[in-house]
């Protein structure tokens, strides 16, 4: 994960089966992330995030995830603008991980 700014659902996968320390933080609406999600992740929807950074961690790797990779990707460039350096777009968002990962995840 060092030096790349996103990665894919099996990196995440085997980062969650890990047991090592990192945190998800997923900026979708709540309709959203009502429909499904991953349930470790910190909800802070996009419109939130500017005055919750303060529980973003800075200390372990934070994926950001999304619907589809866009937002969550644009959220990782401005939190790397902030000066955190961990952060990492989930590529494909929470889209990828449904079809790769867990088919039983609803979609929308």
């Amino acid at each position: 994960m060092d030096g790349k700014a996103e990665i894919d659902v099996k990196e995440l996968a085997a980062l969650r089966r890990s047991g090592g320390p990192y945190q998800i933080i997923d900026v979708r609406e709540p309709w959203e992330t009502e429909i499904c999600g991953l349930p470790d992740a910190l909800g802070l929807p996009l419109m939130s995030l500017p005055s919750r950074t303060a529980e973003i961690a800075r200390d372990r790797p934070v994926v950001v995830v999304c619907h589809h990779g866009v937002r969550s990707g644009r959220v990782v460039a401005w939190l790397r603008e902030q000066g955190f350096e961990k952060v990492f777009n989930l590529r494909g968002g929470i889209d990828a991980w449904a079809a790769e990962i867990d088919p039983e995840m609803p979609t929308y």
